[in-house]
Parts: structure tokens; sequence; C-alpha cells
């Protein structure tokens, strides 16, 4: 039996180490071809591994006095808290000492870590953020999310290359579709950056569907959305805004009178199934796509099952060599 060697970062995001570590022994118990190293502060984490004999086998504690916070600059802190889970963790990546790694903590730093400490898949000039999000269907892959703030033509396309790859391999579609974020569908249309990257994008290698507009985004149009991080960081927190505020109503006026709290005692499996579908602790995080190395960014409020979700999205990655297929794409 081949174990798959993950590192999470134990001290990072909101919710840490409580959550961390109880979401490592979900992901632990789920998968028996798993072993995950806990890298933070030992004595603040092992009070949440009582009762956990069944996998003791299979985690790891590794000291890490350094932390980077949210408030910490990400390039500086990767230079000098050599000693962090993030720096620690990116270089047992990189010299094959574990597979894939895992945060909840500061995105600047894990960023900041893939590129320097991992470093970029030759042939990618920005690594991307590339969160799972739903359409109704499923899910689709919008990229990029935040890693990059101002791009340039050509980054576009090699997100396209790394979203389709993706998808591919982890999601197991065959020929995904993918389009290209724009305020009109006509190719003429858009600000200079896609202007320019539109005939890139019709050149790459995949199925290249055009422009989609905003409400297009998650009407099963495109499994791959590309966008520069800017725009697709406003897409992400946009929705996450939206699917809150929509269930929030929706509750509110079903609890309204009784006619509406009888409807929803009847339709609550329903409602439960939506719920999850929009749930982006089902997803677990966002990878890192374009350094050498699998890297998954959790969400910053995950609790303890996102944190096994995210854990699980690091291992289909190993799984099925997502990285590996990248770099030949290119």
């Amino acid at each position: 039996m081949i174990l798959r060697h993950i590192i999470l970062d134990a001290m990072g995001g909101d919710n840490a180490p409580a959550c961390t570590v109880q979401g490592a022994v979900e992901a632990l118990r789920a998968d028996p071809e798993l072993t995950v190293t806990l890298a933070g502060t030992i004595s603040a984490i092992q009070p949440f591994l009582t009762g956990t004999d069944d996998i003791h086998d299979r985690i790891k504690l590794l000291e890490t006095p350094d932390i980077i916070t949210n408030h910490d600059a990400p390039v500086m802190a990767v230079r000098q808290k050599k000693q962090s889970a993030v720096v620690m963790g990116m270089l047992a990546v990189r010299e094959g000492e574990a597979d894939g790694f895992v945060s909840a903590g500061s995105t600047g730093a894990t960023l900041a870590g893939g590129m320097f400490r991992l470093g970029r898949i030759p042939g990618i000039d920005r690594p991307a953020l590339a969160p799972l999000l739903p359409n109704g269907k499923g899910y689709f892959c919008l990229i990029d999310c935040g890693a990059n703030v101002d791009s340039l033509p050509e980054y576009l396309p090699q997100f396209g290359i790394m979203g389709n790859a993706y998808m591919k391999m982890v999601q197991g579609l065959p020929n995904p579709r993918v389009g290209l974020v724009n305020i009109g569908a006509e190719a003429e249309k858009g600000n200079a950056l896609v202007k320019a990257a539109y005939p890139l994008m019709e050149q790459a290698p995949f199925q290249f569907i055009g422009n989609v507009e905003g409400r297009d985004i998650t009407a099963d149009i495109a499994d791959v959305v590309v966008t520069d991080g800017f725009y697709g960081n406003l897409i992400l927190k946009f929705m996450e805004g939206v699917a809150s505020t929509l269930l929030g109503i929706i509750k509110k006026e079903l609890l309204a009178d009784t006619r509406g709290k009888i409807g929803a005692l009847i339709a609550k499996p329903a409602f439960s199934r939506v719920k999850k579908s929009m749930d982006y602790t089902e997803v677990g995080g966002a990878p890192l796509l374009g350094v050498q190395g699998t890297v998954i960014k959790a969400h910053g409020s995950s609790n303890a099952h996102a944190i096994a979700c995210a854990i699980r999205q690091a291992t289909r990655m190993i799984d099925n060599h997502v990285v590996e297929t990248i770099q030949k794409a290119l």
C-alpha cells in the first residue's frame, strides 16, 4: 500500500488548530492510504489528537516555530520566516519528502511560497488559483481568482491550459470547454487585456468557446472560466455573497408564516441538497496551479470538514498527476 503524504499548515486559518487537526483526522479516517504531517506548534496541536489511536501511526508532527499571519508582508515573511509551515512544507514537497501541501492560512504567503520555494513549471509565467464553483449541473473552474491582479495577455492562455488539465485529470472531463470572461460575446469586445488575449486563446491547445459574459458564468457554458486575478476575485466573492444572501432570504420567507413552515418541512431534503451544492466546504479549496508541486489553498474560515475536503482534493491531484499533465501540455 502506497501512502500519499500531505503536509498541513496546522496553525493556518481562522479556526486553527482545532479545525485543521480535526479535518486531518477526518481525512485520515476516510482514506487508509493517506499520511498527514501537522506542521505548527506541537504543544497547541496535541490536545486535539486525543482519541486518535486508530490513525496514530499515520500522523506526524513537525514543529514550525515561525508563524506567518495575514498581517505579514507575504514575500518578506517567506524569506525571513524560514521555519514556518509554509516554507518548510513547500521545501518538503520540492525535495520529494511530501507529495502535497495544504493551508488555510495567508493566501499571499502560500502564493509566495509556491513561487519561491517550489518554483514555477517551465513555460508558466504566473501560477494561478483555480477554485471549483457550482454551475447547477456540477462545477466549473474559475482561473485566476486572485493570484495575479495585474495580468498580461499571454498569461490568460496559460491559465486556460492549466485549468483544462485540472478539469481533465481531477474532474474527469474528456474535452473541457474553455471560455474567456468578457462584457460581450463578440471577439472585438472588452478592454485591452482581453482583446489581446482572445487570439492567443484561439491558438491554444484546448477547446476555446469564446467569450463568456457575467450572466453566463454559472450557466454551464464553460468548464474553465479564464480571467485575470482582479476580476476573478470579484467574481468569486460576489458569488459567495449572492449565495449567502439568497439562502438567508429563502430561510426568512419560509419561516415567516405557518404555510411557509409547513412547505419548508416538506421541502427540507431538497433545500439541504441545494445548500450542499453551494457550500464551498464540500470542495475544500483552490489549487495553486503552475507551481512544481501540489498545493491547495483552503478558505481562511474553513471548518474541519472543509480541511478534510482540501486534503482529499490534494490527493486527487497527486493521484491524477495534474502537475505532470500541465508540464506535458506546455
